[in-house]
């Protein structure tokens, strides 16, 4: 039965899906960190095919859950889709560690295991990534106000591995060496691999209802033919390789993504808006929906540059040499810190899991602070073997400041969870929220543009530059994410709840698809790239586009805000 003692106590089923989804996305944000830098470093490709083929693979990231809910739904369950999309991932980045390791020596059989491993990954993050979000409410009761701070909780495991990955997977493979990458993903898939095993270890003994009974589990009246390992490895191996032509067809042959996104949602539209039971409201709030959706493209298709054109930038313009030497008693005294603090976690495992029924997950907590706990005995035994009065830092790895943003998020939570309901009467509405989102999106590259206004071709700037504005678009993520899944929510009528969070999500995807588009303009020394009449010259001239995108966005927006609201408020 879940934990009830208490009234600020959870389930320990929360923590089980924190644990699973925080090695999923130290997986996921780890390989997108190195992924650009891989295929232009490595596979030799220029940065305007990169760019566009990540903007292919990220779109299809969030385009595939769409049909990985729907099976699991109907046909899987949660539990099992969560597994082997999970597995799938896994071998997706076995396939990409083998592809870093053999493009010195057989290029060819390389570039074809690269596609097959980023199908891999789509594939299974389409039943892992829509399955394992809606377990969370399900553990509490209806109208528990636990519930709000479970989905907290659940996003700090979110940003902890998006933290994490980056700035493990780049310590270990973005190193300089073209042959290092393969150690990133190799991270990667080991922590895909530990969150598969909590989730099979675990899940019947604590994901549970409020009543006990398992979560996630088949749909009755399943076809026992369909649930055959058979026919599930079958139609695994047909979804990779479809994931993989679509793929590969978009980023080398066609550009079909983007029609094939527009084409669905305008299905959608026509589905919901024939449909004569809606009331004139209900329709009122979906309009409302597909609006705040659209420029919600906008902010991802600037904000998402960070796995991009913005890597290209913080490794080729931003002086990143450090130099520092740290003084070896600083590291003891961290090493001091963390110490107590894995005492203090034992304790209170010893506490919180002291019931026979806990064994299992008393001993799996035990290892894991076990196994922190050697990584740092260890380190300090090496740094006394080495006798230095200090340990040498020469430089930042670009990677690792993908990890900024999911950083920002975890230390500014709070602030942002106090601020709204502090400001009482004067609450900003939803689309206003969402407005200051945008704007703080353009001014963070504002911030940027002036940072390389002026400099000469070649020049680095200052660090300064790119963490200020990862943290102007961490406050508007704030700003318009969890606002935005919120309104979806509160605003989608019953029937069609899923269909308006496809909506949500395929906006998500295009935008992410147009992300890689507008990387494409990134500039190099001695090209002038034209986009709808705009010469893009250099970094000034390329940031200045998204200080447009993201303000312009942002008016219109705040223009309509008082409109929209109305039409949130409407009646029968």
């Amino acid at each position: 039965m879940p934990e009830t003692s208490g009234p600020v106590s959870h389930p320990k089923g929360l923590y089980i899906l924190f644990v699973t989804e925080m090695w999923e996305r130290f997986n996921y944000y780890g390989m997108r960190a190195v992924l650009i830098l891989f295929m232009t470093k490595a596979l030799l490709f220029s940065k305007v095919f990169a760019a566009n083929l990540y903007g292919s693979y990220t779109g299809l990231i969030y385009l595939t859950p769409l049909l990985g809910g729907y099976i699991a739904d109907r046909y899987w369950g949660n539990k099992r889709s969560i597994i082997i999309g999970g597995v799938v991932m896994a071998v997706g980045e076995i396939i990409l560690f083998a592809s870093a390791s053999l493009f010195h020596s057989y290029p060819s059989l390389s570039l074809l295991l690269f596609f097959s491993g980023l199908g891999c990954m789509i594939a299974g993050n389409g039943f892992f990534k829509p399955n394992i979000s809606s377990l969370v409410g399900q553990l509490y009761p209806d109208g528990d106000n636990r519930k709000d701070t479970a989905y907290t909780i659940f996003y700090m495991g979110i940003n902890t591995g998006g933290a994490l990955g980056p700035i493990i997977c780049g310590l270990a493979g973005d190193t300089g060496n073209p042959a290092d990458f393969k150690w990133a993903f190799l991270a990667g898939g080991i922590s895909m691999i530990i969150s598969v095993a909590v989730q099979v270890v675990f899940h019947h003994r604590y994901v549970t209802a409020p009543d006990g009974k398992v979560l996630g589990l088949t749909p009755e009246h399943v076809p026992v033919k369909l649930l055959q390992p058979a026919a599930i490895i079958a139609g695994l191996v047909l979804f990779a390789l479809l994931m993989i032509g679509l793929l590969y067809l978009d980023a080398t042959v066609i550009n079909y993504l983007s029609y094939l996104m527009l084409a669905a949602v305008v299905l959608i539209a026509v589905i919901i808006f024939r449909d004569r039971s809606l009331t004139h409201a209900e329709k009122q709030r979906i309009k409302v929906i597909f609006i705040v959706s659209f420029f919600v493209i906008f902010f991802w298709a600037a904000f998402e540059q960070a796995g991009a054109s913005l890597t290209f930038f913080t490794d080729e313009q931003t002086d990143r040499q450090l130099n520092w030497r740290i003084p070896i008693w600083c590291i003891q005294l961290v090493s001091a810190l963390l110490l107590y603090t894995l005492y203090a976690l034992f304790r209170k495992a010893q506490q919180r899991l002291s019931s026979p029924a806990d064994r299992p997950l008393r001993l799996t907590v035990y290892g894991l602070l076990l196994f922190f706990l050697a990584g740092i005995t260890g380190t300090d035994i090496y740094l006394l073997i080495r006798q230095e009065d200090s340990l040498l830092i020469r430089e930042i790895p670009p990677s690792l400041f993908l990890s900024l943003g999911s950083i920002y998020i975890v230390l500014f939570a709070p602030f942002f969870a106090w601020l709204w309901p502090r400001l009482g009467k004067y609450e900003p509405s939803a689309p206003v929220k969402m407005a200051i989102g945008l704007l703080l999106l353009a001014c963070g590259y504002l911030w940027i543009a002036v940072g390389v206004k002026d400099i000469a071709p070649g020049t680095k700037v200052s660090i300064i530059w790119i963490t200020g504005m990862y943290a102007l678009h961490a406050f508007g993520e704030f700003c318009l994410s969890p606002i935005g899944l919120s309104l979806v929510n509160r605003l989608s009528p019953l029937k069609f709840s899923s269909l308006m969070m496809a909506v949500w999500f395929l906006a998500t995807a295009a935008a992410n698809k147009f992300a890689g588009v507008l990387s494409t303009l990134y500039p190099e020394h001695g090209r002038t790239v034209i986009f709808l009449g705009y010469s893009i010259r250099n970094a000034y001239d390329f940031f200045l586009l998204f200080v447009a995108m993201g303000g312009v966005s942002a008016i219109v927006l705040l223009m309509m805000s008082k409109w929209l609201s109305a039409m949130m408020a409407a009646r029968k």
